[in-house]
């Protein structure tokens, strides 16, 4: 490349470090940041969110992978000039093209990287003005011989089968996203779209600049690798080029504001950062250069330990945005389920109120709100709200079946069935439904039904412990011992662990007088769970009836200890001890 350059950095007035230090320099802080991260302490970026899954979603990983191999891509393909620009290896093209596609599939915006490399072409070689003398004077010969032509057509043809390879995998059909996501790009009138989409654009430009969140690691990395290429305007194109996706100008998208989409940027504007400095070297006295460098190094590594405080858990994460965007319905939605999950309902419903409030049209905070009120007893306002969401969006699959639940409740039967078949409709593959509509069948008392809703849950999902638990008790409560023995059997192969089912069985298997593999069942699911009144209760029942009074006697009290209202438990108990004192009396 432009190698025979003096290098642009050379008046900053800061130590110089070389590629093979700035490497060494760039591994060991990250090495620090990941060491920090894995503990759960302080690191100056996104590193944290990456290795602890509780905090980051996968839409974050894959910005960051895709941000890694956008720039594997671009070194790859510097190095097909290395040897000048007027031959190149076009391994390296590939290679580089290669590693495009892998950014494209974490992110889509990897794709931008051979508009990079375009522009890099055409901006950056020493030879430019000759190649275009050449193609204005019609000597396409000397253009050819220069590898612009061949480097262009490379990137051109590479990125059209990379994006038609995208298109495919994403059904040939842009992204569908909801109203709550972006709001602006709903909204119909062109001008007001413009309005919002300007002032999301300067909000990110005001993100970029400061670069508050992730411009340590940046810094170092780009500003001494990329110091070698003396261009403000490739600076430029890096800055603005790897945003045109996240920008709503050729599809809309899922966000409003993001800082992990201007990962990519960040490198141009570090880049343009570093060119500055240089430039204002040769006419301000150094040592105001240098005061000024450090002051902003500093002011954004304290921005940058500042913000990831809030990464340290998700509740100082999602509360964190509401300084800064207290209107904003998926932020109170976001802070609503955080609690939810954390078991305080009562703070949850009180987010997700506002965020339907803030948005009428929110299915996701309705159908949250309405399971939370679900939980309280609070059936008929659960399913209004449910109604509500599934109105709003037919298609919306988990709300049928909650909306089913409530009805169920409701003794509304023929409603909730009908809703359970809404949601199987629309999500073909959903076990948890299956489980859920053969409960509606077995409060109704058609046995045959549920137990044909519990087979397809577990056909779909093999491992759904409750699906395969009932199908055991209803089987025994209507007198099949032996399917009932079978399926439970059938179920402890797939989970051998599962001390419930292990228990089912056991009650089955006891009512078949199979005393011994009875006990066998009840004490392993005891020593998977010894702290259960029922399996103590029912395995001294066992031992009453099997004779062995002692051993009774002995299980009937732990399960009085671990539960003293246990319904019959205290009743057997005393014919127990009425039974062994006639035993006694007998003896003596």
């Amino acid at each position: 490349m432009v190698l025979s350059e003096p290098y642009w950095d050379h008046h900053i007035p800061l130590p110089k470090l070389g590629p093979l230090h700035s490497r060494l320099v760039t591994a060991f802080v990250a090495l620090i940041c990941f060491i920090n991260s894995y503990n759960g302490d302080f690191v100056f970026d996104d590193s944290e969110a990456i290795i602890n899954n509780k905090v980051a979603g996968i839409v974050g990983r894959a910005d960051l992978l895709c941000a890694l191999f956008f720039q594997l891509s671009f070194l790859v393909y510097c190095k097909a000039f290395q040897g000048g620009d007027k031959k190149f290896p076009v391994l390296w093209i590939f290679s580089s093209i290669l590693l495009c596609a892998v950014a494209m599939l974490c992110k889509e915006q990897g794709i931008t990287v051979l508009v990079s490399e375009n522009m890099l072409s055409l901006f950056l070689p020493k030879d430019l003005w000759t190649d275009f003398y050449f193609l204005f004077s019609t000597q396409i010969g000397g253009l050819v011989s220069s590898g612009l032509l061949m480097r262009l057509a490379l990137l051109f043809l590479g990125g059209s089968f990379l994006l038609y390879a995208r298109w495919r995998i994403m059904g040939t059909g842009p992204p569908s996203f909801t109203e709550v996501d972006n709001p602006a790009s709903f909204a119909e009138n062109v001008i007001l779209r413009i309005v919002n989409y300007n002032y999301y654009y300067s909000l990110n430009a005001w993100l970029r600049m400061c670069v508050f969140f992730f411009f340590f690691n940046v810094y170092d990395s780009v500003f001494y690798t990329l110091c070698v290429y003396r261009t403000l305007t490739f600076g430029l194109v890096l800055l603005a080029i790897p945003f045109l996706p996240a920008s709503n100008l050729f599809f809309r998208v899922g966000f409003v504001i993001a800082e992990r989409v201007l990962y990519l940027s960040s490198a141009g504007y570090c880049l343009i950062l570093a060119y500055t400095v240089g430039y204002c070297s040769c006419h301000w006295k150094k040592h105001k250069v240098c005061a000024a460098t450090l002051t902003l190094l500093c002011v954004n590594v304290a921005r940058s330990a500042q913000r990831s405080q809030h990464w340290r858990s998700e509740q100082s994460l999602f509360t964190s945005a509401l300084s800064v965007c207290p209107l904003n319905a998926k932020v109170q939605y976001n802070v609503g389920k955080n609690l939810a999950y954390r078991v305080n309902q009562s703070a949850a419903v009180k987010y997700y109120r506002e965020a339907v409030r803030l948005h009428p049209k929110y299915v996701h905070a309705m159908n949250n709100l309405g399971n939370i009120l679900k939980e309280r007893n609070e059936l008929e306002e659960a399913e209004e709200l449910l109604s509500s969401a599934v109105h709003i969006q037919p298609d919306f699959a988990a709300a049928w079946m909650n909306l089913g639940i409530v009805q169920n409740s409701l003794k509304k039967f023929d409603k909730a069935e009908q809703s359970y078949w809404n949601a199987i409709k629309f999500r073909k593959k959903y076990p948890d439904c299956y489980y859920n509509l053969g409960r509606l069948y077995a409060d109704l008392n058609r046995s045959i039904d549920a137990l044909n809703a519990w087979r397809n849950a577990t056909m779909l999902k093999p491992d759904h412990s409750l699906a395969w638990n009932n199908m055991v008790i209803l089987l025994d409560n209507t007198g099949n011992l032996a399917q009932a023995e079978l399926i439970g059997k059938e179920a402890l192969k797939i989970l051998p662990k599962d001390h419930t089912i292990m228990f089912s069985l056991a009650n089955v298997l006891g009512k078949q007088e199979k005393y011994k593999e009875s006990e066998g069942f009840f004490l392993n699911a005891l020593k998977i769970n010894p702290n259960v009144a029922s399996c103590h209760g029912n395995l001294a029942v066992l031992y009453h009836r099997w004779g062995k009074l002692d051993l009774a006697k002995r299980h009937y009290e732990l399960s009085l200890r671990l539960d003293p209202n246990a319904p019959g438990t205290k009743e057997n108990y005393n014919m127990l001890k009425r039974k062994l004192e006639q035993r006694q009396r007998t003896v003596g």
